[in-house]
């Protein structure tokens, strides 16, 4: 793609890589750039796909990421279908073929969540299961060359400026809102297990807490624990979210920077081959350490919703 398209600079490649098909609202009286060079003045509130980052920008918050919904969307289904095939398919004879894969990685999770969550649930393995399962295919689009599916969605759509990530987990709009519903999560069983006055107490009573004959200490130091502990609550899901995209971001970004020698000449096009095989083998075990480390971490934020810290004073 790199050499041919008309002439386009290494810079302009790498940005409209690293840019989200994004869907918004532009106001009235916006000016938009053709791709002709020309401008046009919008009449009314448009609802349209951005042409440039200045104008997925310029969208604001209520714009959608499409590649990033409809990948994240279509690989869910993928887990969904093939694990539900394997349900139906399960006998109490040896596994075999794809039902023995699947039990492999169902075996796998349970055993990592009985070693992590102490509790009785129903609800934490399933969980696990689907944040691995699913974290696992997102990271896995990475290995796909990076101009193979954008070309494809751009020769569909008769567009070749289109704007196509294939990588959900690259976009931080999907690994935040994953942290973001783990952290909810979070609260409901933590509330719903040591109540509300349960939660509240954990904020304002741990770390420190002096005991009956000293309680009027307690009026300083309530106030210190209140913001330690909302501010080791709250960075949970921050760096649960940004732990993930980080990694797969910096990825995706040295797959694009391999991508460009393709185009430079015949042999340091095969030293780009040789070194986006070597980048691909060594991703697959980030691709794999992420989604586990992000399925850990999450039942491990599942088991202190479940754990009682209640001491006596």
């Amino acid at each position: 793609m790199a050499s041919s398209e008309e002439a386009i600079t290494a810079t302009d490649y790498i940005q409209h890589h690293l840019q989200n098909l994004t869907y918004g609202k532009l106001p009235a009286g916006y000016e938009r750039l053709q791709s002709d060079g020309s401008a046009s003045i919008l009449e009314k509130d448009t609802w349209t796909f951005a042409h440039s980052a200045e104008e997925a920008k310029d969208m604001g918050f209520m714009a959608l990421h499409v590649d990033t919904l409809g990948w994240s969307i279509v690989l869910g289904l993928v887990f969904s279908i093939v694990f539900s095939k394997a349900a139906k398919a399960a006998t109490m004879k040896p596994p075999k073929g794809l039902l023995s894969f699947v039990e492999l990685i169902v075996e796998g999770v349970n055993n990592v969540v009985k070693d992590t969550f102490h509790h009785k649930s129903r609800f934490v393995g399933p969980m696990a299961l689907t944040i691995f399962c699913w974290v696992f295919l997102m990271n896995l689009m990475d290995l796909i060359p990076v101009d193979w599916l954008p070309k494809a969605a751009a020769t569909i759509s008769g567009d070749p400026h289109l704007f196509f990530k294939v990588v959900p987990t690259t976009d931080p709009n999907a690994t935040m809102g994953m942290a973001i519903s783990i952290f909810l999560l979070m609260i409901f069983f933590s509330c719903r297990e040591k109540g509300v006055l349960g939660f509240i107490k954990e904020l304002t009573c741990h770390p420190f807490f002096a005991p009956k004959r000293l309680w009027y200490l307690n009026l300083f130091l309530v106030p210190i624990n209140t913001l330690l502990e909302t501010v080791s609550l709250l960075a949970k899901p921050v760096s649960l979210g940004l732990r993930l995209f980080g990694n797969l971001y910096a990825g995706e970004v040295i797959f694009i920077l391999i991508a460009l020698t393709f185009g430079v000449n015949l042999v340091i096009g095969l030293l780009g081959g040789v070194m986006q095989w070597v980048w691909a083998v060594f991703h697959i075990l980030v691709i794999l350490i992420q989604a586990f480390v992000f399925m850990v971490l999450s039942i491990v934020y599942m088991g202190m919703a479940f754990d009682s810290h209640d001491e006596q004073h």
